[in-house]
């Protein structure tokens, strides 16, 4: 967890929810909520939610990538630039 201060109670999101949003938009750090001393969920601002949404995506492009260069497919080098060079020549 990032920081202590942002460890609350679920009762005190109850009672401060108001307060939360305005810390979250101050600060840009989550808050962890716990219930019954333990750790149940994390609140987020919708910006830092879709920015981690997007990366998770190009993560998994990256590694769909990385496994279709393992087992042999795609092009090389050489041959992309060869591919490039000829579709910008069919434009001309």
């Amino acid at each position: 967890m990032s920081s202590a201060t942002n460890i609350k109670s679920i009762s005190y999101l109850k009672s401060h929810a108001a307060q939360i949003c305005e810390d979250m938009a101050t600060t840009g750090k989550p808050f962890f909520i716990t219930q019954n001393g333990e750790a149940s969920m994390v609140i987020e601002s919708v910006e830092q939610f879709q920015e981690k949404e997007s990366l998770i995506a190009a993560l998994k492009i990256i590694a769909l990538g990385e496994k279709d260069r393992l087992q042999g497919k795609g092009f090389s080098v050489e041959a992309s630039r060869a591919q490039l060079l000829a579709a910008r020549q069919r434009r001309k």
